[in-house]
């Protein structure tokens, strides 16, 4: 039994002849007759056959274009008529599934339209339809996911026209569950109104927003507001260089000043803190407004802790946010008073939206590869084709 059906990869193929020239011609035909379709009766007639012409892969640098002897059966117990189907090969289509998974992998890794057209003999429109065949398949398979149990979630610049859109992360599969555009509760309410699942949400992380604040104790009610690490420690960096600015404005121009001022404490050298020490020590206000802040960055990096030893932790964070609030910094303490309970739950969850700003980088990549996106749900279609899922489509058999 030839064993060439499997090497080309649609199984069930007996080879009659191959021709070489510039591409690669190969006349097969099947290798045995099924059952019937209908009835699964075996014992059936050729009625006719005709002769189909479907491209399949590349050998090399060369098209490999099958040439299949299509028969006709027909069946005596049920009486009915059918084709005989092919693995891999959809009924009318010109191409095999395989080559137009090839194409679709080829241009998502960034070869041109045109120099597919000229590498697998297609069109350019060809290359454009199949590509987006394949990402509405894969944003159709998303479309019966649920609602993540931890979420993130952010915001992006989309463009100046249209402004920002909203970013709503799997957290613990790392994948985009959905973007939507706006930033605004009235912008989102309708999408966040027949979104499913929403009750089954358990985290949100997100940034020092009181937006999405308002948006997740209103959609996700069974959901903790964590909040996100980076955005309260570059909070508190912030608060502190306004508060050097005041103090020092020519210092404050320093760079390497502002390099040992925004580092944490332990990641200096000895010299390193002696020549900071020795620079804040002319600034009294300043020097204690460091101290403090280096043991505020300190409570923002505990992670993983126990209910009880978060508890124990309380009283030593709130009496550093009173000793704040009666200093320059109390705009800085006012903040951190007004999302305790976010910050005080990020202490037990390692999850940032960290994953969520990696994706942005991506999502920046692809609108800069397609020169700009004017339409949304084009740009919402990448996205998910492409953050959503582990980019790998499985072939059809």
């Amino acid at each position: 039994m030839s064993h060439a059906g499997r090497i080309i990869g649609i199984p069930g193929l007996e080879i009659e002849r191959v021709v070489r020239t510039q591409s690669i011609e190969v006349w097969a035909k099947p290798s045995f007759r099924p059952p019937c379709k209908h009835c699964q009766v075996p014992g059936l007639r050729i009625k006719a056959s005709y002769w189909r012409t479907v491209k399949h892969t590349r050998q090399g640098n060369q098209v490999l274009t099958l040439h299949l002897r299509v028969p006709k059966y027909h069946c005596r117990g049920c009486r009915r008529y059918f084709r005989h189907s092919f693995t891999g090969i959809r009924p009318r289509y010109r191409a095999s599934e395989a080559y137009r998974l090839e194409v679709f992998e080829a241009h998502d890794g960034g070869v041109t339209q045109r120099k597919l057209s000229l590498t697998h003999r297609i069109s350019p429109a060809t290359v454009e339809r199949w590509y987006q065949h394949h990402v509405s398949q894969k944003r159709s398979e998303g479309d019966r996911r649920a609602c993540p149990r931890v979420l993130g979630i952010d915001e992006h610049f989309f463009t100046r026209k249209k402004g920002y859109a909203t970013t709503f992360a799997d957290l613990r599969n790392h994948k985009i569950f959905d973007v939507q555009l706006g930033r605004s509760e009235p912008s989102l309410r309708r999408y966040l109104r027949h979104l499913e699942g929403k009750e089954r949400v358990q985290v949100v992380v997100m940034d020092l927003s009181e937006t999405y604040r308002s948006i997740a104790r209103r959609y996700f009610p069974n959901a903790t507001i964590v909040a996100d690490r980076f955005h309260v420690v570059r909070l508190i960096n912030q608060h502190f260089l306004k508060v050097w600015q005041q103090h020092d404005p020519e210092g404050r121009k320093n760079r390497g000043l502002i390099s040992l001022m925004r580092r944490h404490q332990w990641r200096l050298s000895d010299e390193q803190h002696a020549n900071l020490m020795n620079y804040l020590s002319a600034y009294p206000v300043l020097q204690k407004l460091y101290v403090a802040k280096q043991r505020l960055v300190r409570f923002m990096l505990l992670k993983t802790l126990t209910r009880s030893r978060a508890k124990a932790k309380l009283p030593a964070f709130m009496a550093l946010i009173n000793q704040l609030a009666a200093s320059p910094l109390k705009a800085l303490a006012a903040t951190l008073k007004s999302w305790l309970q976010p910050i005080v739950a990020m202490w037990r969850f390692t999850k940032s939206n960290g994953i969520t700003e990696g994706f942005h980088n991506k999502m920046e990549m692809m609108s800069r590869r397609a020169y700009g996106f004017r339409n949304f749900e084009n740009y919402r279609l990448r996205v998910l084709a492409h953050c959503g899922w582990d980019g790998i489509i499985n072939r059809v058999r």
